[in-house]
């Protein structure tokens, strides 16, 4: 059976709602949603790339405690609000 990591942030709707920022399963982390608040619960940047940047960051400091990389990132998803902002 592969060893379970999960990697919580303290986020109150972690308890809330049952879930983790990542979980490392074997090899394999994955990452839940993630949105640009920061430990305050307050909103990062105002306007997509402040936002975007701020949750790459957020993530990748996920994958730093769980000894990975960016580099080890095989797959990405994001949603936009608005598709004419994609670029």
């Amino acid at each position: 059976m592969k060893k379970r990591i999960n990697h919580s942030t303290g986020a109150p709707w972690e308890k809330k709602v049952g879930y983790s920022r990542a979980v490392k399963l074997g090899d394999q982390v994955f990452v839940t949603g993630t949105v640009a608040v920061d430990d305050d619960h307050q909103l990062v940047g105002s306007n997509e790339y402040d936002q975007s940047v701020f949750i790459l960051k957020k993530i990748e400091r996920v994958l730093n405690d769980l000894g990975l990389t960016r580099s080890d990132v095989v797959r990405t998803r994001i949603f936009v609000t608005n598709i004419a902002n994609w670029e």
